[in-house]
This record gives structure tokens, C-alpha cells and sequence, in this order.
């Protein structure tokens, strides 16, 4: 079965602790993210967490080893995750998310932030971190 990331898997790698384990063992059995995911990353690394750009490229790097290559941000993807907002309900980036996962042939999306147990046509969305 093939995986598609969220953002908030790829930043839970990086951390240590039951969440962190969980993200890394994920990750480690491959998958897809997009550069959405990698941007995402970039940004929260450096603004929240105070990451220097050399230990953003570092992580980036770790992680691309594991990953199929990044989906890329398409105008098609684009017009797939605005119809997709319109119909689910979802924000347009969490939709942008969905609409790679599913573009990339994914079946599971792991996610911390949408709604645990949703299917969208052949994608389910799945919390890793619930008990």
C-alpha cells in the first residue's frame, strides 16, 4: 500500500519522543510527499522551531532518501484541489495535500490534522498518533 505524508508527519520525524518514533518508523517504509509538504517543512522548521537553514537542508536531505520523489505543484493539481476544497469541505492546502496523495496513486494519507478514518474517492485518511 502506498503512503503519502502530511507535513506534520515529516516535522514529527524530527523529534524525539512516542511521535517521533512513529514518524520515523512510517517514513521508513517509504512513500510519497509533495513540494507543498517540503515547503511546509522549511517553514515551520526555520519559524517555529528555530532550525538553522544547514539542519533544514540536513533533515530535507535524510528525508528525500527515504521518499519517492516529491509530487510537484501543477496547475492541474491546483485545479484538482480547488474543486476538491469546494466539494469536501476542506481548507485549499489541506485539499492541495489530498489531491497529491491521490494523483500520486496513494491509498493512505497519514495526518495528524484532518479527519481521522475519511475516505476520499481511493485515499484514507489515517492519524497515526491515536491510540
Amino acid at each position: 500500500m502506498s503512503a503519502f505524508f502530511d507535513t506534520n508527519i515529516i516535522v514529527y520525524a524530527q523529534e524525539r519522543g512516542e511521535k517521533g518514533n512513529i514518524a520515523r518508523a512510517l517514513l521508513a517504509e517509504g512513500g510519497y510527499l509533495s513540494v507543498q509538504v517540503l515547503n511546509e517543512f522549511a517553514s515551520v522548521s526555520s519559524r517555529k522551531q528555530g532550525r538553522t537553514w544547514s539542519e533544514i537542508e540536513e533533515a530535507l536531505s535524510d528525508l528525500l532518501a527515504l521518499v519517492r520523489p516529491p509530487v510537484s505543484i501543477t496547475i492541474d493539481l491546483h485545479d484538482q484541489a480547488r474543486r476538491l476544497a469546494s466539494e469536501i469541505g476542506f481548507s485549499f492546502y489541506d485539499a492541495l495535500i489530498v489531491a497529491a496523495a491521490i494523483g500520486a496513486g496513494c491509498q493512505n494519507l497519514y495526518s495528524e490534522d484532518m479527519q481521522h478514518g475519511r475516505t476520499i474517492g481511493p485515499l484514507t485518511i489515517i492519524n497515526p498518533f491515536l491510540e
